[in-house]
């Protein structure tokens, strides 16, 4: 009788592990966020840290939330799994575990807990965590793009009408860009003065356009504007987050369309820049893009 209740169990083991492991074996990135909810500061004790350090040591290639993501990745999210680590309650035991989840918050595994009974919470932590992870050493996990059904599942191309709408609208503007960077246009636009104006020195031509090429981007957060992938471009979105523009792609590397607007996207140097034309006036501005 134990034998075979030894033998279900062994069985069932080694029918989770396979199966954990083709699930892992479909994405190539995991994300490790900088706090965890259970702790009150970001890299408590140094666990999300220890977090990255671990799935690196299991075969992982591993970012940490924020930070600049590769590009495949930003084009298909679904290559990437979200990591965090769970608390449990226990009275005389730190118990953790390790839940990842897919591009549509579905949970693709949980690892069994892991304990301590150190009372120190640094020290607790630190071994809960890592037994908690000794799970993924059975589990042999290696990134196997020919069978993950996640790795083509990439931004699809637009419909032949409207790519050959906008096919004919970057042409337009190409031809455009070309023209503005071998040409300085100066505008003159007549300004009625206030009454009472304050009188200000005048600005040497060309000073701004210097300071602007010269000096450092302080990125204020405030101002930034977050990429995130979509059909056949980007949006851009606040820390609202709100959506701000919708950039299509063109057949241009660094240059976008704007939706909805007669407005161009584009690198210029280190610097995302946008162009809007209204009514024969060119309007650029920069634009603290974080991909």
């Amino acid at each position: 009788m134990k034998t075979k209740l030894l033998f279900t169990v062994l069985t069932c083991f080694i029918v989770t592990v396979l199966f954990s492991q083709s699930n892992l074996n479909h994405y190539k990135y995991v994300i490790v966020p900088k706090k965890y909810d259970f702790l009150k500061e970001e890299n408590q004790y140094q666990l999300n840290a220890l977090t990255k350090f671990l799935f690196d040591k299991y075969g992982f290639e591993t970012v940490m939330e924020g930070e600049d993501y590769p590009g495949d990745m930003i084009t298909n999210r679904c290559l990437a799994l979200k990591s965090d680590v769970i608390k449990d309650s226990g009275l005389f035991k730190t118990k953790l575990n390790v839940v990842l989840k897919d591009c549509n918050d579905r949970v693709v595994y949980t690892s069994p807990l892991g304990e301590s009974r150190e009372k120190e919470y640094a020290k607790a932590y630190n071994e809960a965590l890592r037994n908690a992870f000794e799970s993924f050493e059975t589990i042999g996990y290696k990134y196997d793009p020919k069978t993950s059904p996640v790795a083509s599942n990439t931004v699809p191309p637009p419909p032949k009408a409207e790519k050959k709408a906008v096919s004919q609208e970057i042409e337009a503007l190409k031809a455009e860009i070309e023209t503005l960077k071998k040409e300085k246009q100066t505008e003159v636009v007549e300004v009625t003065p206030m009454d009472n104006a304050p009188e200000v020195d005048p600005v040497e031509e060309g000073s701004a356009d210097e300071k602007w090429a010269t000096e450092p981007d302080p990125e204020p957060m405030e101002n930034r504007l977050y990429a995130q992938a979509i059909d056949n471009g980007f949006q851009l979105v606040d820390s609202a987050p709100k959506v701000i523009y919708r950039l299509v792609r063109t057949g241009l590397t660094n240059v976008f369309l704007v939706e909805g607007l007669s407005a161009v996207v584009y690198k210029d140097g280190n610097r995302w820049v946008i162009e809007q034309h209204s009514e024969g006036t060119t309007i650029k501005e920069p634009l603290n893009i974080k991909f």
